[in-house]
């Protein structure tokens, strides 16, 4: 299926957020400051949902978890697992290629402070359902953060109580995929060491688990 069913370069729909990619573009010239599309294996059993690009990373790279500390901690432990041909990613041009794994964001633009409103998070999320349409049988979504986690419910229709959310849980979603949700690796989490490398290794320890279990 085309990026083009699951993705909208050109959406304008929040305009809140239209206007301060904007005004960070203005800013920020050699920035993407664009709606910033979700990166790797279009054929992927496991897609990684992030919260919202980030000022400095995915907003000025154009690709997700690329250029900011968020990345450091998840493109290592997909190197670890197999998922990646590189430990580092960096740019556009670095080379940097995904097997089996796709990552996407909740909110596919950079929301001012990092904090997108309900209103725009639920505006986004047709783009999810739709790319969450697109995995192939017994997929498994890992969610990164508590907004990552309730908007794959909202995807599938669920009420935000039916799966809480907690690090290193599964839940069955009801077309048979799998929903594993984490904390986000973002700096502060690192940082106040919410989470580690370690942590996160078991996380897609048990998604590798889950993966084999369903081939």
């Amino acid at each position: 299926m085309s990026i083009a069913n699951y993705f909208n370069q050109d959406c304008k729909q929040c305009s809140r957020l239209a206007e301060f990619l904007c005004d960070v573009k203005s800013k920020y010239p050699v920035y993407h400051a664009q709606p910033v599309a979700p990166f790797g294996d279009a054929d992927a059993r496991l897609l990684i949902v992030g919260l919202a690009p980030g000022m400095h990373g995915a907003n000025a790279t154009g690709r997700p978890f690329t250029g900011d500390y968020a990345g450091l901690l998840l493109y290592q432990a997909l190197y670890d697992f197999g998922y990646s041909n590189q430990l580092h990613s960096t740019d556009l041009a670095d080379g940097l290629r995904l097997s089996n794994c796709r990552i996407t964001n909740a909110v596919k633009c950079l929301p001012p402070q990092n904090k997108p409103t309900g209103d725009e998070i639920k505006q986004c999320n047709p783009y999810l359902a739709a790319e969450i349409k697109t995995l192939p049988p017994r997929s498994v979504i890992l969610a990164l953060g508590n907004i990552a986690h309730q908007a794959v419910l909202r995807a599938y229709g669920l009420k935000s109580n039916a799966a809480k959310f907690a690090h290193h849980v599964s839940f069955g979603l009801p077309d048979g995929n799998t929903l594993v949700s984490s904390y986000h690796c973002s700096r502060y989490n690192v940082q106040t060491k919410r989470l580690n490398m370690e942590m996160l290794s078991a996380v897609f320890a048990t998604i590798q688990t889950l993966l084999a279990t369903c081939d």
